[in-house]
């Protein structure tokens, strides 16, 4: 469905002027929703455009339907379909749609992280001044801001920035090792939750800085060795 571009999108905007959404987006979301609630009906959704509904079994699944909607928007081949599975608060299951590319990754908990039904493995790249990162912006002018100052600290000590614009997809690069780590400040838990399982399950760590979880503030992932000496770099850029 997303393949088929319409000739209208419908945008409409969410947390800024710039951050925007579109009929897309909830027609991808219509789709996931009615599949679970005739699947699943009995458990818990959060999904980025609709109001989160409860359950009573312990599972809850994490929707979203179009991850990289400004992509989407301009014709940009970067966009997602994201989902995952919760079971008491721990994410088991992930799957992450590349819809252009027509690649799909997943991951089980303790299972392993796949691409297309074959293994995948982070990069074993361990310093940062030879680290392909990727990173994306928030759409609120104040954490914007803050995030631009941060780079120009950090671009130095690593090898480049990459800015894809769908957080799912920059988790799964660094899954496959298609970059080397990946940050970013101001994610909802639908950005982030399969495609973090996706990459600890290919061997990276992600978490919050300073010991927090991942989250709303600065996530990071990469493989833990790149991981412990980029988390000094961002803190130091004050991410």
């Amino acid at each position: 469905m997303l393949r088929d571009r319409p000739a209208e999108f419908g945008v409409s905007t969410k947390s800024s002027p710039t951050d925007v959404v579109t009929v897309m987006d909830r027609a991808a979301e219509r789709v996931i929703l009615d599949g679970l609630a005739r699947e699943r009906p009995h458990d818990a959704v959060m999904s980025e455009e609709s109001p989160a509904a409860a359950g009573d079994t312990g599972v809850r699944w994490l929707v979203d339907p179009l991850d990289g909607t400004v992509n989407y928007l301009y014709g940009i081949p970067f966009y997602a379909v994201s989902i995952a599975a919760e079971v008491d608060g721990t994410v088991v299951v992930g799957v992450v749609l590349d819809v252009a590319r027509r690649t799909e990754y997943a991951a089980v908990l303790g299972r392993g992280a796949t691409r297309d039904g074959e293994p995948i493995s982070c990069s074993d790249q361990t310093d940062p001044a030879f680290s392909l990162v990727a990173t994306g912006f928030n759409y609120t002018r104040a954490l914007r801001t803050r995030q631009a100052m941060s780079i120009a600290s950090i671009l130095p000590q690593v090898r480049d920035i990459r800015r894809i614009g769908a957080a799912a997809l920059d988790l799964c690069a660094v899954a496959c090792g298609e970059v080397d780590a990946f940050f970013e400040a101001g994610m909802h838990v639908w950005d982030w939750a399969a495609g973090a399982l996706i990459a600890r399950e290919a061997g990276a760590r992600v978490d919050g800085l300073r010991g927090a979880p991942p989250g709303e503030h600065t996530t990071l992932a990469a493989n833990p060795r790149l991981f412990a000496q980029l988390h000094d770099v961002l803190v130091s850029a004050g991410s």
